[in-house]
């Protein structure tokens, strides 16, 4: 059972925080206990534990799992087959994953009590965000909010994103007022299909309340800065709009239009002049606090790979405090941030013990598993049952260690479980006696933009189709590597390139078509969500290959040997970070080619 709680009643919140942290061990059994006397005779968990509702073999009998492992079932479900293969309660939709399986996004089972749990949690972010920012419930929130494409499954069931899901849940479109969190956006606005009007109308209706606004944000940082991007094409049609108190006649979406009119239905030429006058200037630095005034923090996610944004956000942000708040996962919410003004570089993050079983698989300093663990498939005829065993040793959440490095491991209330979520986490500190924790990185993911995420196996992939159109010519391809590219919105995928040719390393002039072309064939080759992020959202730009000079990789060993490498154990890394290493293959460029296409993309079929 969730707690129950007045979300207007902010110390109320507060209190139950303090509850849920100090019992934790307490609360984390119960959560065992009811996920298992709950599901302990669906399919999944009766071929492991034979109707046993018993915590002890819980560990000892059912395995630690992957997305691959778990698949089977999901999609049996998706087809058409009862929920009980993994869940006692109704699957009500499945949620689109950021990660991928085999080129298409992973589904994720939902259930309606998982979306009372979602809002739960939201509620418990606005008392922490009270308790250090004053006034909250005096103006409102300018949250840019979107929802992206679903799919019908065979079995009838919708599947979607997990914030698309939230959004046009009842939880949300009929959730009572909360005084402290009131936003600039109609919800008509938020749930527009079209992103474009969408994002037109949720900044138009933000200008309109600018003397209102006390927070802006987005959900990325990503996905706030295409909002500055956006309004810098569009600003002087949004001032046109505020000036004539009408809305430009391409935005057609009918229940949008109409929402939005009703905000902007008076003209208003004072206001248009002063946004034209900010958004004139010769520099946008600090246009944040200029076009909202009132406004005392910027809330978007800059942790993990979202970090890259930060200087980009403090350009924009006059000197705001950057808000990350929650921790989250198509899996299930995970934890809050109890400091969330802390600087970004120190935001930890406290599972909350009642939103799931939480395990911690240890991983070494330098985020590699032992030997034990990699063998990660249940299925894997080269594990031993020895080995098996080794590696499904877990840590319980109050029995993690300051400073040490684990996997993040969750059993949910809604079929999930001991699965691999793949996020790396640091533990930093406890609060009462939850651990709070640093989210490193996500496991084997070398490259992202937005919400992308692509590993080293998905770039071998790309490249290698890429590279086949130059192996007729007699082009060889030596060494790679890449980076994300976050200095110009949207960002993009840059490949390095070595080539020569076979037989010497003398390189001819580059084919501008071929290279072009390899650059296309890439993208065709990575994953669903960079696909429909390049096609659908427009949140990330054409990848680029830039063909580097004979040695430039040997200068690249060169500078990591110095900055403590082994010389013995050195592999080129398959994407680099170091400014000062993306100089030294910059410094080294012949060519610069991008791709003329857009992928292909559609929603997946089942």
């Amino acid at each position: 059972m969730l707690p129950a709680y007045d979300p207007n009643d902010w110390e109320a919140g507060m209190k139950l925080l303090e509850d849920l942290t100090t019992n934790a061990y307490k609360v984390q059994q119960q959560v065992l206990e009811e996920i298992l006397t709950q599901n302990v005779h669906t399919e999944y968990l009766r071929s492991f534990l034979s109707g046993h509702s018993d915590k002890k073999p819980f560990k000892e009998k059912v395995p630690v799992v992957n997305y691959e492992d778990v698949k089977p079932y999901i999609e049996r479900i998706a087809n058409g087959e009862p929920s009980e293969i993994i869940s006692a309660q109704p699957i009500t939709e499945l949620l689109t994953s950021s990660g991928t399986s085999e080129g298409q996004p992973k589904l994720m089972p939902s259930t309606a009590e998982d979306l009372d749990r979602k809002t739960f949690f939201y509620n418990l972010l606005v008392p922490v965000m009270n308790k250090y920012v004053d006034g909250l419930d005096q103006g409102k929130g300018m949250y840019l909010l979107f929802i992206k494409s679903e799919i019908i499954t065979p079995s009838g069931l919708i599947a979607r994103p997990v914030l698309t899901s939230y959004y046009k849940s009842k939880n949300f479109r009929n959730r009572p007022l909360n005084r402290f969190n009131v936003y600039t956006s109609p919800d008509e606005a938020i749930l527009c299909p079209d992103s474009k009007q969408s994002m037109y109308c949720q900044l138009l209706c933000g200008l309109v309340h600018r003397d209102h606004v006390l927070r802006v944000g987005a959900v990325f940082a990503s996905a706030f800065l295409r909002a500055i991007k956006f309004l810098e094409d569009y600003w002087r049609e949004l001032c046109s709009n505020i000036r004539t108190g009408r809305v430009s006649d391409w935005i057609t979406e009918p229940s949008c239009r109409k929402a939005v009119s009703l905000i902007i239905s008076k003209p208003n030429s004072d206001l248009a002049d002063l946004i034209e006058y900010e958004c004139g200037s010769k520099s946008w630095e600090g246009i944040i606090k200029k076009l909202w005034p009132r406004t005392k923090y910027i809330e978007v996610i800059v942790t993990g790979s979202m970090a890259q944004y930060i200087p980009t956000l403090e350009f924009y942000s006059g000197g705001l405090p950057l808000v990350s708040t929650m921790y989250a996962s198509s899996e299930c919410y995970l934890g809050i941030n109890l400091k969330p003004l802390s600087k970004p570089s120190d935001v930890s993050y406290t599972l909350l013990p009642n939103m799931a079983y939480f395990e911690f698989i240890p991983v070494e300093k330098n985020h590699e598993e032992s030997e034990e663990i990699q063998c990660n498939s249940v299925s894997d005829e080269n594990c031993t049952q020895e080995t098996r065993k080794a590696r499904m040793e877990t840590v319980d959440l109050v029995d993690v260690k300051l400073g040490h490095y684990y996997e993040l491991v969750v059993t949910t209330f809604t079929g999930l479980y001991r699965y691999r979520v793949g996020d790396i986490l640091m533990v930093t500190g406890f609060h009462n006696n939850a651990p709070q924790f640093r989210f490193v990185h996500r496991r084997n993911v070398v490259l992202s933009i937005d919400t992308d995420k692509t590993n080293e196996e998905d770039l071998l992939n790309a490249v290698t189709q890429a590279k086949r159109l130059l192996e007729p010519l007699g082009f060889l391809l030596t060494e790679y590597t890449s980076y994300a590219d976050t200095s110009s919105i949207p960002g993009h995928y840059v490949l390095y390139w070595e080539l020569k040719m076979k037989g010497n390393n003398d390189l001819p002039e580059l084919d501008q078509n071929k290279m072009e072309q390899c650059c296309s064939i890439m993208e065709d080759s990575l994953d669903f969500v960079y696909r429909r992020c390049r096609k659908n959202d427009k949140s990330i730009g054409p990848l680029e290959i830039r063909v580097v000079m004979h040695g430039a990789f040997d200068a690249l060993m060169d500078f990591c040997v110095s900055q403590g490498s082994s010389v013995n154990q050195y592999k080129t890394p398959r994407c680099i970070k170091s400014e000062e290493a993306i100089k030294i293959l910059d410094a080294r460029v012949m060519g610069r080619f991008f791709s003329k296409k857009i992928p292909f993309w559609e929603p997946f079929r089942m």
